[in-house]
């Protein structure tokens, strides 16, 4: 009896060993497809930064990753020689007034059209979902003759209006993301919650500001942070809308910069650099809540 016993108890240990020998065996394959890929996409911003660092007359001649002599002043030499600290401080305004203009519509129009029934609601969000059907620059012609008539491209006139220009459409293209997001947290809500605190004396936007949204964080979170990335990255209608250098962003601004110091190779890196940096810290830091709000999304959708 027990000899049958440790015999079952050995096969029971060789059946376990066998499924976790085939476990790693199937995490190193994924490994070793992935970091190929992995290292071609590393790769270009390695070699973008050490080229960044070099001079002139090495950047040709000196093909190692890291450079003997590091010149950081080309990094001072972009930002105030190529107007990258002007870009830079456009960068993070823009990019502020429009995920702040995107969650706040955004979490207005899911709330509604989530809790509230009239007539032609569902038609009216699919139409609203529909335009993400629309390519960006399939609507730029219309865009820029409506910008125009508005007085809202830049024309060396007045600093406001062509930075509206450049904002309003970013928040108007953002919305339809944001509410397909942002619907399905709030569909799963339960009801009873805003019965309650209605029942308490609490009005439609008090529910809304101290139940729905603390409960919808995740999902704001992803639309906060997506949309800062669109913001941040965001070129053609920034080229459509401003001429001036005191006005234009950091993706705009690297063209203008790369038109006048094309063949100051290292001053070009560096201003590249700067662009991207910040970007890819934000998303190193948050790519955890990005994963967790899209799969919440998924599951609650």
């Amino acid at each position: 009896m027990r000899q049958e016993q440790s015999m079952t108890a050995g096969g029971v240990r060789v059946t376990l060993f066998l499924q976790r020998g085939r476990q790693w065996l199937g995490y190193l394959g994924w490994h070793v497809l992935c970091l190929p890929v992995a290292a071609s996409c590393v790769f270009p911003l390695v070699w973008m930064f050490s080229s960044s660092l070099k001079t002139q007359q090495t950047v040709f001649t000196d093909y190692s990753l890291i450079p003997t002599h590091a010149h950081f002043g080309n990094y001072a030499k972009a930002w105030m020689q190529g107007r990258f600290g002007i870009y830079f401080l456009n960068s993070l305004c823009y990019t502020f007034v429009v995920v702040i203009g995107v969650v706040s519509l955004a979490a207005l129009a899911a709330y509604a059209f989530s809790r509230f029934t009239f007539r032609g609601s569902g038609l009216l969000y699919k139409l609203l979902l529909s335009t993400m059907l629309i390519p960006i620059p399939g609507s730029f012609v219309a865009l820029y003759i409506w910008l125009n008539q508005l007085n809202l491209i830049d024309q060396g006139a007045g600093t406001w209006l062509p930075r509206l220009g450049y904002i309003l459409p970013q928040i108007n293209g953002g919305l339809p993301f944001g509410i397909f997001i942002l619907k399905p947290f709030f569909d799963k809500i339960p009801k009873e919650l805003e019965e309650s605190a209605k029942v308490d004396g609490a009005g439609v936007l008090a529910v809304f500001w101290h139940i729905m949204l603390p409960l919808a964080r995740p999902a704001l979170g992803v639309v906060a942070l997506l949309t800062s990335l669109s913001a941040w990255n965001e070129f053609l209608l920034a080229y459509l809308v401003f001429s001036r250098h005191e006005l234009m962003p950091l993706q705009r601004g690297l063209l203008a910069f790369h038109g006048a110091h094309l063949t100051e190779y290292p001053l070009l890196m560096a201003g590249m650099v700067i662009s991207i940096v910040p970007i890819v810290i934000v998303y190193l830091v948050m790519q955890r809540n990005i994963i967790q709000g899209i799969t919440a999304g998924a599951l609650k959708g």
